[in-house]
């Protein structure tokens, strides 16, 4: 059967909110026509999506997946509409998305020189939106640092490379050249522990020294500004880490930690000629002398 995507938004609403008021509310709509929506959905469907009563509104377990599944098919659907209507007005676009550290010059120019009627835009990311940038469509493709959650992506592995930690400038360890993990187990992580999974496994790590929540990093600018000012430490890509100098944070390698891996990205959907095209630049000017595994 074919999923009615505006029942499937009305119910993305209903799931988050858990009251049809406020859905009906967000989405403009009336409530006995968002209940009577939601219900021929669970018809179409063959699915209970909602268990409701007077006081509350709870998925079941068939809505839970269908909210997962909701997500990535929406943004396709977003994603899909945005390369349309580019094409369909002006010259046609494509747009490189990278993260800190990687440098992409090289494969945009080369695109650019293969395609000169193309505009070819590129696109700073971040830990958060990294992936999002290829579901929303506001790129082509994404040079991503792994783990990302891969559900509607094909990934091309490039390159991987050392991970380094990055300490104030007087740090007791400051002055090594490399260090071990465990060395760093009285420390406070100031990002994300899911970008640092090995930190949740360190044997003998205290509890959090510091009361106060961890601080919300969207850039590399912020993380080492934190780093300065308040303590703490953050773990980075060595070329990242190289890139972003300043005189007070040092960086140190961290030997037993697994190299970051980088990856293109691009959407499942996206079956554009381009992509396949930028994906074999990518694999060629992948950084020489790093570890590059094979095409998955």
């Amino acid at each position: 059967m074919d999923v009615d995507l505006r029942k499937l938004r009305y119910f993305v609403a209903v799931a988050e909110e858990l009251h049809f008021g406020r859905a009906a509310t967000r989405l403009h709509i009336a409530q006995p026509v968002l209940s009577r929506q939601i219900r021929a959905f669970e018809h179409e469907l063959g699915a209970e999506l909602f268990v409701r009563d007077r006081r509350s509104t709870v998925l079941t377990e068939a809505g839970r997946q269908l909210l997962a599944d909701a997500y990535p098919l929406l943004a396709s659907a977003e994603a899909l509409h945005r390369r349309v209507h580019r094409a369909a007005h002006g010259r046609p676009t494509f747009t490189i998305a990278f993260m800190p550290g990687i440098i992409v010059t090289a494969e945009a120019r080369a695109i650019a020189q293969r395609h000169p009627d193309l505009s070819v835009g590129v696109v700073r990311t971040s830990w958060n939106d990294q992936v999002e940038v290829v579901h929303e469509g506001r790129a082509d493709v994404s040079y991503v640092r792994l783990p990302v959650d891969q559900r509607g992506l094909r990934l091309r592995p490039l390159f991987t490379e050392p991970r380094v930690v990055v300490l104030p400038s007087d740090h007791r360890l400051a002055g090594k050249g490399a260090i071990g993990l465990a060395e760093l187990v009285e420390e406070r992580l100031l990002q994300d522990p899911d970008a640092v999974p090995e930190w949740r496994d360190l044997p003998n790590r205290p509890a959090d020294p510091d009361p106060r929540p961890r601080p919300v990093l969207n850039s590399v600018e912020e993380k080492l500004e934190h780093v300065a000012a308040y303590g703490g430490v953050v773990i980075l890509p060595l070329s990242t880490a190289t890139f972003y100098t300043r005189p007070d944070v040092v960086h140190l390698l961290v030997e037993d930690l697994r190299p970051n891996q980088v990856c293109l990205a691009w959407a499942e959907s996206n079956r554009s000629p381009l992509v396949h095209e930028f994906v074999d630049i990518a694999a060629r000017q992948a950084p020489v002398g790093l570890d590059q595994p094979p095409s998955t």
